[in-house]
């Protein structure tokens, strides 16, 4: 899990980079909204469009009060308080991650509605049935337990409650190259196929409601942020501020793993039984 940690927070005074990228984009903090922190803190394939995706999913109401496993920067987080209204608990193992995510909430009005804290996503120490939805966006790949993960997202969700998880999963291709967005070579990737998330899901005593491969459209979404780039340059705020000057290898490499079916990315609707 340290490794994770430091890949993720390598790069050092996370709170300063991002400030400074705004700051250099000449965005304001005080009109600042969560969508336009989207090409930074969407950290996930297809980004807010996958987000809404998962909202429409999760069946949410104002007085929802939702758990983001493996958070992130907060940008799912963020979203989902801003357009439904409702409570989101992010839990995050790195700890600059949660700094910036709660920054960023401070500076997008969205403090009262968020709230980040350190923790393992395995191992979160919440009460049992204490939320009325859950999900986790590209995290599982970095987790070698998958099964104590989806357990503990079925221990913490109320009966009924949706669980939403959106991964990057093994293709049928090869293996992957790397590096890629969450590692940087295999000894900290742990992908699973679409087999082994459906007897991991139903194992953990989750109903699967819906399955959905989204590969193809990410495949479209990887080569149309490349044309931008090449087009306009990079985004003035971007995943690089955090991920350094390996980003366009890692972006050049996803298009090659979704291109050759190495990687999939799968979005899975599940319920606990009520």
């Amino acid at each position: 899990m340290d490794q994770v940690a430091t890949f993720y927070s390598g790069q050092g005074n996370l709170v300063g980079a991002v400030g400074s990228a705004l700051d250099a984009a000449g965005i304001d903090r005080a009109a600042l909204r969560a969508a336009d922190l989207a090409p930074l803190d969407e950290f996930h394939i297809r980004g807010r469009a996958a987000t809404l995706e998962i909202i429409e999913a999760l069946d949410l109401t104002a007085e929802s009060h939702v758990l983001d496993l493996g958070s992130g920067l907060g940008g799912p987080a963020r979203t989902i308080a801003e357009l439904t209204g409702c409570r989101v608990t992010g839990v995050d193992l790195t700890p600059e991650f949660c700094e910036v995510a709660a920054a960023l909430s401070t500076w997008t009005g969205l403090a009262d509605r968020t709230t980040f804290q350190v923790g393992d996503a395995t191992d979160t120490a919440l009460p049992a049935e204490s939320v009325d939805a859950a999900l986790t966006v590209h995290v599982g790949m970095n987790i070698p337990d998958k099964a104590a993960l989806y357990a503990e997202a079925s221990r913490v969700l109320r009966p009924g409650g949706r669980f939403v998880v959106y991964d990057v999963l093994q293709g049928e291709g090869g293996d992957v190259l790397y590096p890629v967005p969450w590692a940087m070579d295999d000894s900290t990737s742990f992908l699973a196929t679409p087999a082994d998330m459906r007897a991991l899901l139903v194992g953990a005593g989750l109903d699967i409601v819906a399955e959905a491969d989204s590969s193809d459209e990410s495949f479209v979404w990887f080569q149309q942020m490349r044309a931008r780039i090449e087009r306009d340059g990079p985004p003035r705020i971007t995943f690089a501020a955090f991920l350094g000057d390996s980003f366009g290898q890692m972006a050049a490499n996803q298009v090659k793993n979704l291109a050759e079916q190495r990687i999939r990315t799968v979005m899975f609707v599940c319920a606990r039984p009520r």
